[in-house]
C-alpha cells in the first residue's frame, strides 16, 4: 500500500508577493507568539452591505394559492410587493 505525504510545496511563492508599504506595517497587528501586542487599525473590512437600521425578519406565511401565483406572476421582486401591500393595508410610513 502506497502511503500519502502531506503536500508541503506551497501555492505561490514570496517574489509573487507585493511589497508592504509604511502605511500598511503602520496598520498591522503587531504579536510576539500569541501575545497581543497593538491590535490592526483599520485593516479589516466586512463584506457585503452595511447592516440595515430596520432588518427585515424572515416568517413562515400561509397565503391564498391565488394570492401567492398573482404575486409571483409579477415577476423579481414579488415578495417585496406584498411587503409594500401588507405595508398599505396597515397605513405604515415607507
Amino acid at each position: 500500500m502506497i502511503e500519502n505525504k502531506p503536500n508541503l510545496t506551497a501555492g505561490w511563492d514570496d517574489d509573487d508577493l507585493p511589497e508592504w508599504t509604511d502605511d500598511q506595517f503602520d496598520r498591522a497587528e503587531f504579536r510576539i507568539g500569541d501575545k497581543l501586542i497593538r491590535p490592526a487599525d483599520g485593516t479589516l473590512t466586512r463584506p457585503g452591505r452595511p447592516k440595515s437600521d430596520n432588518p427585515k425578519q424572515q416568517v413562515t406565511l400561509r397565503l391564498d394559492r391565488a394570492v401567492l401565483e398573482g404575486f409571483r406572476a409579477t415577476g423579481p421582486g414579488w415578495q417585496s410587493r406584498i411587503n409594500a401591500e401588507l405595508r398599505k393595508a396597515l397605513k405604515l410610513k415607507d
